[in-house]
């Protein structure tokens, strides 16, 4: 059973293995996801004790021929595909079937900044760390590993932030004129409410 309508989820202030293993047993049964903002993905630890561990994943390669693999992303979206294959049994017809349904993105690209997305509380860094536990923005570490578009990707939001700042003020003025108007249609027909009523109306 494929799930006729994708769930579209923001990864900002996720934390990585977390996040991964939900989406992972989401994708076994069927559900479309699309993980956008990836770059904003957190992982518990000190920024340098990760970047050594990615480091040493660097040197991990076929001797023969590094090109065999294994293959080393350096996009966070990548990352992160990475990690949810790994969770799945992707050799099997049944593994590889979820996970055609992933999508996974930097930043928020159409049609997807127009959707609305969703959180999973149970991999929110703020509610399952400590406050005084240290974490790594994945964003960061990917820059200083080889990631070329972190400035992009950057800019691109801003210019996305700008341009949903406003729409909100926009349809916040919309309802409010919408609100006044009906008001002002109700003092103005206010003897007719009875009437309405009586046929089951409400003005």
């Amino acid at each position: 059973m494929v799930f006729e309508k994708p769930v579209v989820v923001d990864c900002r202030g996720h934390l990585l293995g977390r996040l991964a293993s939900l989406i992972a047993k989401e994708l076994l049964q069927g559900q479309q996801v699309v993980a956008v903002r990836c770059e904003q993905l957190e992982v518990s630890g000190s920024h340098v004790r990760n970047k050594v561990k990615f480091l040493q994943f660097l040197n991990k390669r076929t001797a023969t021929n590094p090109k065999k693999g294994p293959v080393h992303y350096r996009a966070p979206s990548r990352m992160l595909w990475r990690t949810i294959r790994g969770m799945l049994p992707h050799k099997t017809a049944r593994g590889a079937a979820a996970l055609q349904r992933l999508k996974v993105f930097d930043g928020i690209p159409s049609p997807y900044d127009k959707q609305k997305r969703m959180v999973v509380p149970d991999a929110l860094r703020v509610i399952r760390l400590k406050a005084s536990r240290r974490y790594t923005v994945l964003g960061r570490l990917a820059s200083e590993v080889g990631w070329k578009h972190g400035e992009l990707v950057a800019r691109l939001e801003n210019k996305r932030k700008i341009k949903s700042e406003a729409y909100y003020k926009k349809t916040l003025a919309q309802k409010k004129r919408l609100a006044e108007a009906t008001t002002k249609v109700f003092n103005e027909n206010s003897e007719l409410k009875p009437t309405l009523a009586k046929f089951g109306h409400a003005l």
